[in-house]
């Protein structure tokens, strides 16, 4: 039973009330359709379970859900916490729209606050040090530029830093750092939808079609850092249901994507922390697009695993655990976490209680 997860690779953590399904502190359900994701904690995605076990975890679910009293719901989505701290997302047979704006505003607007708390942190930080140093006498001017530059690093990410490590099909690993996103360019492929021109640590790699969408999806919760608000995950919504599906959306886009993500420069740059994050390769698109764009690879993929590609699911799965056990560690000082579970139980609240 795989327990990371297959977007950003962190543990997807564990519970202790579903005995046919142990993994995850977040578990999201539909009945009808048999679909069972367990909610990652770190980058807020739904991992879709490839599992056999789960038709037997869905019904303990539906059962627990059922059972509980502290519940928020609309007539087709709710959301209940058990006893020890597991929470269940019921999905009853809502519009697509209705699901996707549910379901991605939960993941996008929690994904903002996590990120706002983590650049606020940065600036605190940076603000101690002016403060102790005109405590101390010590003048700051001359370094205003530098101080300057560690404060837009603080917002918008260090360069630098690795945001992803992407297994090729000839099982080499390639490390994508921030910089690099800004040097990645989307385009129609040859025979696919999409293909990928991937910039990382060793040069350029070209992937097309399915290979080009599961690269895509790891890399776009990064240049989505600071998700969206209400409005533009409304317009991201409304552009999948204007191409009538992810799959004719990823068509257009690349279409459009080929000129506004193409680098400024085809030259391979040192990247520096004091570098600016230029608005070219991924980060040339629309916040909207960009949004669009993850929502439509999420969806592709799950629409793939259950028209019987379930294998390859599996090997998604595998691949996740095994790059897992190479991955540096990434996650969020302690007490950024603490601030974001009291967000996160703020909004819990009980607000309604239909059944």
């Amino acid at each position: 039973m795989y327990a990371t997860c297959l977007f950003c690779n962190r543990p997807l953590g564990a519970n202790e009330s579903i005995e046919h399904f142990p993994v995850g502190r977040r578990l999201a359900f539909d009945s009808a359709k048999g679909r069972l994701w367990v909610v990652c904690p770190s980058c807020e995605r739904w991992n879709l379970t490839p599992l056999e076990e789960r038709w037997e975890a869905i019904e303990e679910a539906e059962r627990l859900y059922r059972g509980t009293r502290l519940r928020v719901a609309t007539d087709q989505i709710g959301l209940a916490r058990l006893r020890d701290g597991t929470e269940l997302v019921r999905i009853g047979e809502p519009l697509r729209p209705e699901f996707a704006a549910w379901r991605y505003g939960d993941q996008f607007g929690r994904r903002r606050r996590r990120q706002m708390l983590v650049a606020g942190a940065g600036l605190t930080a940076i603000g101690a040090v002016v403060a102790g140093g005109v405590a101390a006498g010590v003048g700051v001017g001359g370094l205003g530029w530098i101080l300057a530059r560690l404060a837009r690093t603080a917002v918008r990410g260090n360069p630098r830093s690795v945001v992803a490590r992407i297994r090729t099909e000839d099982s080499q690993i390639l490390r994508v750092r921030l910089g690099h996103l800004s040097e990645t360019s989307l385009e129609p492929g040859a025979n696919a939808p999409i293909a990928l021109d991937l910039r990382h640590e060793t040069g350029r790699t070209r992937f097309e079609g399915q290979e080009a969408m599961r690269v895509a999806s790891t890399l776009m919760p990064k240049v989505n850092r600071y998700g969206g608000t209400k409005q533009t995950i409304a317009e991201a919504v409304n552009q999948l249901e204007i191409r009538q599906g992810s799959e004719r959306y990823l068509a257009s886009l690349s279409q459009t994507a080929r000129i506004s993500t193409q680098p400024s420069a085809k030259r391979v740059r040192r990247l520096s922390i004091m570098q600016d994050l230029p608005d070219h390769g991924l980060f040339g698109l629309s916040p909207v697009q960009r949004l669009a764009f993850e929502m439509a690879l999420h969806e592709e993929a799950e629409r793939r695993a259950m028209e019987g590609e379930l294998e390859e699911l599996e090997r998604a799965w595998r691949e996740a655990e095994e790059i897992a056990a190479i991955s540096d560690d990434l996650l969020l000082p302690a007490s950024v976490q603490q601030k974001i579970d009291r967000f996160h139980d703020s909004s819990l609240e009980p607000r309604s209680s239909k059944g």
